[in-house]
């Protein structure tokens, strides 16, 4: 069923494509609007979308969801399995926006590179015991990972960190001429290639070493680690700055 949530053909299976899910544009009031009404079980949205380009719900967009939910009795499930973790410079990027989802999902920067995952349930959602299980849920290692992460976080001032770091990138790259739109949130980055610069991310592996990630057709998405330092932060402007020009 979570696989059908994706708006990615290749990705939903034949088994998962028959799920009743309906795909509103993003940042579309009117549109969601349209579709909300009492058979809807549930609104979700990433705090920033990731592999589709780094692309901003605003705090409007989901204060009006959470409005929404509430008014139709629909569960807001916010996937920050890419944009939690403190990497936007708050520990999950809907807080910008001050509202209470009933499930959060996270993973990815939770274990540091240990395979976890967690979702955190609203105590409007009651629990109750017997329903799924899980072969390798709980696993020490990876929980004690997960432990280590967070006091890093907290010892090291990341968040913080993420927030500074990243301003600093956004206002860089946007003197940088010869780019097209870009937009992100603390660590969270996506530069916009023009068409005539598409090598620019092989460049940037092949003779900078720099690897970053993408996101179809032409877009950068830059998620460094969060205790990412102005000095490496300057060695990617530079590299980026002579590729593009």
């Amino acid at each position: 069923g979570a696989v059908a949530a994706t708006d990615n053909p290749k990705i939903v299976a034949p088994f998962n494509d028959g799920h009743n899910i309906t795909f509103v544009p993003l940042n579309d009031e009117e549109a969601l609007n349209a579709v909300m009404d009492d058979s809807v079980a549930a609104v979700i949205i990433e705090g920033i979308q990731g592999v589709g380009g780094i692309q901003l719900p605003t705090n409007s967009f989901l204060e009006f969801i959470e409005k929404k939910c509430k008014q139709y009795n629909a569960l807001l499930i916010l996937d920050e399995i890419q944009s939690g973790y403190g990497r936007t410079g708050k520990f999950f990027a809907h807080q910008f926006a001050n509202i209470h989802p009933h499930l959060i999902t996270t993973a990815k920067g939770m274990g540091n590179g240990f395979p976890i995952g967690s979702v955190l349930i609203h105590p409007d959602i009651k629990p109750w015991s017997g329903m799924l299980g899980t072969t390798f849920g709980g696993n020490y290692l990876a929980c004690a990972a997960a432990i280590a992460v967070l006091d890093v976080i907290e010892k090291e001032n990341l968040m913080n960190n993420a927030s500074t770091i990243g301003s600093y990138l956004l206002e860089k790259i946007a003197q940088i001429k010869g780019l097209g739109e870009i937009r992100g949130r603390g660590l969270m980055i996506g530069i916009d290639l023009p068409d005539d610069k598409k090598t620019v991310r092989t460049n940037l592996l092949k003779t900078h070493k720099i690897f970053t990630g993408e996101a179809k057709p032409n877009t950068i998405r830059l998620l460094p680690a969060l205790n990412l330092t102005k000095a490496e932060a300057d060695i990617f402007l530079q590299a980026l700055e002579q590729e593009v020009g």
